[in-house]
């Protein structure tokens, strides 16, 4: 709701402001603007917090803030395959309730995000994996093929069999970045290794929260005999990684966090070699600070290997032996000498 600068027909904005209150259960002095900054309001992609990935990293990020900057949270989270109205609904309704910044997590808002935030000028918006388009939107993008293409490299060195494959959660641009990088990674390699991909749905955001279907396809790709399984799906993933924690000798690689460490994932953590981690906590983290110092960020921020917003997990130690391999790599994608593509 935009803040009401002065008093024009009374009737009118006293009925107006009526019609907030009743909507937001607030006071109409609270919905003109005037109150006090709530904190943090973040709204999770489908899967939510515990979706052991993606939802995950950016809630460390809001936990961290809690603790060392002394902000409050309040988390809602998306349903499958939601319109782009009740998105902006999500967003308005924090907006409104006094919270600053209002943080979307994930690409489905980045148009919801960039609507909504002219309407609250004051208030700091951010969206992950989406760009800005306003003055008061932060746009926080990551270089998700340059992490991608190093755990390509770990899959070509660790498989036995030669056959490694790739599950997405979504053929989409973002998804297929992940795609692109871990296959250019498998080939620089061993080009004579062999690489299946395969997403678990064409344009349906349940690809990022339907772990059945990403075990279902993970057990094929295993009965081929691929004994490297790396899957960027979101809460899926969790199907895909307990599929391969059943094989011998066979190994999973995580997505965005560091999916060793994951608690809900602790049984299979065995099976986990590595993980391609998406710093979305660091990025969320120093958005809330920004706006906690009074200089909030604004525009587009891009994270990248060379600033550390993506890196490979080496939890488990599953990978020491090759950290030679992974250092070259890395040191080359970030001179420029390795041109990581972001397109199949």
């Amino acid at each position: 709701m935009r803040r009401v600068s002065k008093l024009v027909a009374a009737v009118t904005v006293t009925a107006a402001l009526a019609v907030t209150a009743t909507a937001c259960g607030e006071s109409s002095t609270e919905s003109a603007g005037k109150k006090k900054n709530k904190g943090v309001g973040l709204a999770f992609d489908v899967g939510g917090r515990d979706d052991h990935s993606f939802n995950e990293a950016a809630a460390r990020g809001t936990d961290k803030a809690e603790k060392e900057l002394g902000v409050k949270t309040r988390e809602m989270t998306a349903g499958n395959n939601e319109t782009e109205e009740t998105r902006e609904q999500r967003l308005t309704s924090l907006a409104e309730a006094g919270y600053n910044p209002v943080i979307g997590v994930g690409f489905n808002y980045g148009k919801s995000i960039n609507k909504v935030a002219k309407d609250f000028p004051d208030t700091t918006f951010g969206v992950v994996d989406e760009a800005s388009h306003g003055k008061n939107v932060v746009g926080m993008t990551f270089a998700e093929n340059e992490a991608s293409y190093l755990v390509g490299v770990a899959a070509a060195k660790k498989t036995k069999k030669n056959k490694v494959s790739f599950i997405g959660g979504v053929d989409n641009a973002l998804i297929q970045k992940f795609e692109a990088g871990f296959v250019k990674g498998v080939k620089d390699t061993d080009p004579k290794i062999k690489v299946e991909t395969d997403y678990l749905y064409k344009d349906s955001d349940k690809g990022f929260n339907d772990p059945a279907r990403a075990k279902d396809m993970a057990k094929g790709m295993l009965a081929r005999g691929n004994d490297v399984i790396y899957t960027s799906a979101g809460q899926s993933g969790a199907g895909s990684i307990e599929a391969v924690s059943k094989v011998k000798g066979a190994w999973a690689i995580g997505v965005d966090s560091d999916q060793y460490r994951q608690k809900g994932l602790e049984k299979y953590k065995n099976a986990i070699l590595t993980s391609a981690v998406k710093n979305v906590d660091v990025a969320v983290y120093e958005l809330i600070k920004s706006v906690k110092d009074g200089k909030p960020l604004s525009g587009d921020q891009t994270f990248s290997l060379k600033e550390q917003g993506v890196s490979v997990a080496t939890s488990g130690g599953f990978i020491d032996d090759i950290k030679g391999d992974i250092d070259k790599a890395s040191g080359e994608i970030t001179s420029g000498k390795i041109k990581v593509p972001a397109k199949p």
